[in-house]
């Protein structure tokens, strides 16, 4: 059985993916780690050993991967994009700094590390239209210089030392359960909040801007069966494209009208959100992920729609 800390684990994706570990390995194999002033609450905290672990401190790593005897660490400690841009010394700190010290903790102690990339690691000069697996990399963010680093860091972990690193290029990621933290492609989150509690939204992004996106349970299930894979199959590591569907505004707003048809949107374009937007792929080429290690999402933009309407009118009431 297997021992995982999950590094951030009352973050975005951390808080769903802790407890989607937990049902699969068992609570108490799932430490979930956080920081001073992000403690975990409710059913996070309640079924299963949560501790104290900052990135930016290698040695309290490393006294709880000891403890409980962890042999995979989800690194998902990291600032979002819009808000890299804005505290970019920290970005690095807690992106770059941080990476180092849980690879040298995983390097000491024979860990396995996933710790994801994103589309913002490519840039203008990308292919926009089904970005390749391998291709040019120049963001123009410091969140994208962050995340090509920790690529790139990754990979020489493994062939330098055999650390057993692996990662995705995440898309812009929809939760029904999480809130919106500060990321570009968060306007797909906030337009559903919207629809629900019958507000007007006003999209920061632009009409015709595609981005990659994908539903929250289709991107924790990537997490755990890219660390499942068979390592003799993975030609790449770090990162692998991911795919599930890729849709400008307009698009997303009709099939939240289908639902809701008194449902309105306007556009109050944010220029620093657009410019980071309209520096990103339209859409991915994810035959690497299918091919090495299966990967097949299973919503599109319509069955993510009515699930997340669903989920969200519930507990919003």
């Amino acid at each position: 059985m297997k021992n995982i800390l999950v590094i951030g684990a009352t973050g975005q994706i951390g808080s769903e993916l802790t407890m989607k570990l937990r049902g699969i390995y068992g609570n108490s194999h799932v430490v979930a780690g956080y920081i001073h002033g992000a403690e975990p609450k409710g059913e996070l905290l309640e079924s299963g050993p949560a501790e104290v672990c900052d990135v930016t401190d290698g040695a309290a790593v490393a006294a709880v991967v000891k403890k409980y005897g962890i042999d995979t660490i989800y690194n998902l400690a990291a600032l979002l994009s819009v808000v890299a841009e804005n505290k970019p010394r920290l970005a690095w700190k807690i992106g770059i700094d941080g990476l180092w010290n849980i690879l040298e903790v995983a390097r000491e102690n024979s860990c396995a590390v996933f710790t994801p990339s994103s589309i913002g690691s490519f840039g203008p000069e990308t292919p926009a239209d089904g970005t390749p697996q391998d291709t040019v990399q120049r963001p123009r963010t410091i969140y994208g210089v962050s995340k090509v680093t920790t690529e790139l860091l990754s990979d020489w972990y493994f062939r330098k030392y055999g650390v057993d690193t692996r990662s995705v290029r995440f898309p812009g990621l929809i939760s029904n359960v999480t809130p919106p933290g500060g990321g570009t492609t968060d306007y797909a989150v906030d337009i559903y909040y919207a629809a629900v509690r019958g507000e007007r939204f006003v999209c920061p992004i632009a009409a015709g801007t595609y981005m990659d996106m994908m539903y929250m349970p289709d991107a924790l299930q990537a997490c755990v069966q890219l660390m499942e894979a068979d390592p003799a199959r993975l030609v790449h590591r770090n990162g692998f494209n991911i795919a599930s569907m890729s849709f400008e505004p307009s698009q997303i707003y009709a099939a939240i009208r289908r639902h809701c048809p008194d449902f309105e949107m306007v556009y109050e374009v944010d220029a620093l959100k657009q410019s980071i937007a309209s520096s990103w792929p339209n859409s991915l080429d994810d035959s690497c992920a299918r091919a090495e290690w299966d990967w097949n999402p299973t919503f599109d933009l319509d069955s993510m729609t009515a699930d997340m309407l669903e989920k969200l009118r519930k507990r919003l009431g």
